[in-house]
């Protein structure tokens, strides 16, 4: 049984602080990364997930463990003569929710369909230096979805197919689209200084580490022949075309404070004053 925190006139009691929940989260982490790189990984995972579990148990049942902290003294606060600016109220009355503004969704259409552009371009010029085709880069991306691609040898790809050229060009210019639609919600979030920075540069170097790391699941030939760092430059044009095209783009106010009736766009008569 816990032994009771002995109080003094000036302590509160609180929990008693405790690293089992790091500890059992830090063996579901390894459970699952076990599951794409080895079941050792799993196991290990497992039985640290079992014992932080048991310890963290134990540190709430049958009671809670508390501990008597020492309450200091209240700090005279600081007087500043500068001021500061207020967020605004929302129409309705509840407090303006950060962003306030966005790019419109058209921009995400924009920026996707450029930078699918401008990476389709540079992916097809490696091809053509390196390769002297530029169906080859092609159908390595269309590779991921055409069995008789997947197992196919250079000189099958340098050669043009329909069926790899219809499912490349779907594929790439729906991803991309995609990826414009999280650009809406990605730039008002980031610092305004260094949007380029990290919107152009760095959130396609962070994707690029993740396809790297699961592309060989996915579809392990185009794992096999892709020259990472020509694709590492791709990514970055595309990252840079498309954060500058959605961010170019006159922003617009969000619906946070809106009625329900204005979002479903439902026309009512307004009551007369």
């Amino acid at each position: 049984m816990a032994t009771e925190p002995t109080k003094t006139p000036r302590s509160v009691e609180l929990p008693e602080p405790t690293a089992w929940p790091v500890i059992c989260a830090f063996g579901l982490t390894l459970l699952f990364a076990g599951l794409v790189t080895s079941l050792i990984i799993s196991f290990i995972g497992l039985l640290i997930g079992v014992v932080g579990a048991i310890g963290w148990f134990g540190d709430v049942f049958p009671h809670p463990r508390h501990e008597a902290v020492p309450v200091e003294a209240d700090p005279v606060p600081a007087t500043s003569a500068r001021s500061v600016a207020h967020l605004k109220i929302g129409e309705q009355g509840h407090r303006a929710r950060l962003p306030i503004l966005i790019p419109p969704f058209f921009s995400g259409v924009l920026g996707g369909i450029a930078g699918a552009v401008v990476m389709a371009f540079l992916a097809c010029a490696w091809g053509q230096w390196k390769y002297g085709s530029i169906w080859y880069p092609i159908n390595l991306l269309a590779a991921a979805a055409v069995p008789e691609l997947a197992t196919a040898g250079v000189e099958t790809l340098k050669q043009f197919s329909f069926v790899g050229f219809a499912v490349a060009v779907v594929s790439h210019f729906s991803i991309s689209i995609m990826i414009g639609f999280l650009y809406i919600v990605l730039l008002p979030m980031l610092p305004a200084k260094f949007q380029w920075f990290w919107g152009g540069i760095m959130t396609p170097i962070i994707w690029t580490a993740f396809i790297f790391a699961t592309l060989r699941f996915v579809s392990p030939t185009l794992a096999t022949y892709v020259d990472w760092p020509w694709f590492v430059v791709c990514q970055v044009a595309f990252g840079m075309v498309c954060g500058f095209v959605v961010f170019k783009q006159e922003q617009v106010e969000t619906m946070q404070s809106w009625t329900l009736a204005a979002k479903l766009g439902v026309e009512a008569p307004q009551k007369e004053k």
